[in-house]
């Protein structure tokens, strides 16, 4: 006669439960609980189904890259699961169909035309649908949902300034006066309360994050402020374009968007806000042959008697009790590598050969804290969980 004896602790949602002995005698299992009274395998049933998530999400425009992340952010999330997915050219197919990638998540609903979604079942909806398309759809969904736009239809409070950069007008100004900036660990009060999240790009949040704690303080210079960005071709979206193919891209660097890219306008309102006055600064964007990853370098010049010491500390008093934004030790240079996947953003500030000024590193996942991650961290204040929940990841590397 043969016995097999262990002992373990499971939790089930909401609790703890204690197993004090799992023992399988001659292949018959019995199950002890707590001390209870044991159960034989014939009175237990497992399903293997999934608990009914709390709040149900409609993913909008699911077949570009950031709707693609949303899904996998949120394929561990324990509260949020989706419910409506649309993307009006791939309608009526299966999401495996159209990323290969998710074959295993059987639970996905099957993409339907955004005219056909139906929102009498959702709580939440984040927007992943190109600029210039949203503001109307937005417009027209129940006024009861919590939205979170991932594209740069509500970001700029000047409706007069989002005509001027994204050549059209605005199509919901009302809406506009409703929207909160989703720069998350700068406007997180904001966010708690609001029904439309405006979630920032990917160049602003990079260069944001750094700048906004250093401005406030007064420790550097609202002029003469250069940016030097650098971004994997997945921030290009997913379409066909001649410039993002392989050929075009291999073995260079190209820059783009020269004294006109649109997140210029957005970069200067955020910062802008924090120095209480009008901020303009030199911006070029420059697309890298990687997938993603993002890094901005800041040159600026700092206040009458500051240090980069200074910088450091202010950066490290900003940040110390944020899980997402990190601070390097002194020296040591951020790189790309190290945030891939992740929702982090690492930052670093060093003493430039030119006197009085400083440099700033900063860099991010494109696709995660510069787009769906933030979109998350977002959401999940809105909604009343931890920020953090489902943002778990670590970086991968290599």
């Amino acid at each position: 006669m043969s016995t097999t004896t262990f002992s373990s602790t499971c939790f089930l949602k909401g609790s703890e439960v204690k197993v004090s002995n799992l023992k399988s005698n001659n292949g018959k299992w019995k199950l002890h609980i707590g001390g209870s009274t044991a159960l034989s395998t014939k009175r237990m049933q497992i399903s293997n189904s999934k608990l009914e998530k709390e709040i149900r999400v409609a993913l909008l425009g699911a077949s570009g890259y950031t709707g693609a992340e949303i899904i996998r952010l949120l394929a561990n999330h324990p509260y949020f699961g989706i419910t409506v997915m649309t993307a009006d050219r791939n309608a009526g197919k299966s999401m495996d169909s159209v990323f290969p990638h998710f074959i295993t998540q059987k639970d996905l609903p099957v993409l339907v035309s955004t005219n056909d979604a139906d929102f009498s079942d959702v709580d939440a909806v984040f927007c992943c649908l190109p600029h210039g398309t949203t503001q109307e759809i937005i417009k027209g969904l129940p006024k009861r949902l919590k939205i979170v736009d991932l594209s740069a239809d509500f970001r700029l409070r000047n409706v007069s300034e989002y005509e001027e950069w994204y050549g059209q007008p605005h199509r919901a100004p009302d809406l506009q006066e409703e929207a909160v900036y989703g720069l998350t660990e700068i406007l997180r009060e904001e966010i708690k309360n609001a029904h439309l999240v405006a979630n920032p790009g990917c160049y602003p949040t990079s260069i944001q994050l750094p700048l906004v704690p250093l401005i406030k303080a007064n420790l550097i210079e609202h002029k003469n402020i250069i940016v030097d960005a650098k971004s994997g071709v997945s921030g290009a979206g997913r379409g066909a374009k001649v410039g993002n193919l392989y050929t075009e891209l291999t073995e260079g660097i190209m820059s783009y968007g020269v004294t006109r890219h649109r997140h210029v306008p957005e970069i200067e309102q955020g910062l802008s806000d924090a120095a209480h006055s009008k901020v303009t600064i030199s911006f070029t964007p420059h697309l890298m042959p990687m997938s993603r990853g993002m890094q901005s370098t800041i040159y600026v010049e700092m206040a009458s008697g500051v240090t980069t010491d200074n910088l450091y500390q202010q950066l490290k008093v900003s940040y110390q009790d944020e899980e997402f934004v990190r601070l390097l030790e002194k020296g040591a240079v951020p790189r790309t590598h190290d945030v891939r996947g992740s929702n982090y953003c690492y930052i670093n500030v060093f003493p430039d050969r030119i006197p009085g000024r400083a440099i700033i590193i900063s860099v991010i996942d494109n696709l995660v804290k510069g787009a769906s991650g933030q979109a998350l961290q977002n959401l999940n204040i809105m909604m009343g969980f931890p920020e953090n929940t489902g943002l778990g990841y670590l970086p991968l590397f290599p």
